[in-house]
């Protein structure tokens, strides 16, 4: 690991790469912290050489003829979403009173 490492080209920081890449330099951040592209951690910093740059091109290639994988999309805690009964009544929310006021309601009584 050592001379081979060493031997590897030049290091790019995040900005470099985004730049390259056309990409934001959070993304890459963001993608490297969750371990979805390769990088090098020297000195408490993402570095990336010219074959990480490339290994992250590949990754993220789409070839004629690959499933797309359909966007997920968040929804409720409970699994239920607002089309599930499009004839359901929506509920109405009631605001508390201020805990100053509830404080002032239980001390006059």
């Amino acid at each position: 690991m050592g001379e081979a490492s060493a031997a590897q080209g030049p290091y790019y920081r995040p900005a470099e790469v985004a730049r390259l890449l056309r990409c934001s330099e959070w993304w890459i951040k963001e993608q490297a912290r969750h371990r979805r592209i390769p990088f090098s951690w020297i000195g408490g910093s993402y570095l990336f050489t010219e074959e990480h740059i490339a290994a992250i091109v590949r990754l993220f290639e789409v070839k004629p003829g690959d499933d797309i994988p359909a966007v997920h999309r968040r929804g409720r805690a409970d699994g239920a979403s607002s089309t599930d009964d499009p004839g359901a009544v929506p509920i109405r929310l009631r605001a508390r009173p201020p805990r100053r006021a509830r404080r002032a309601e239980r001390a006059a009584a």
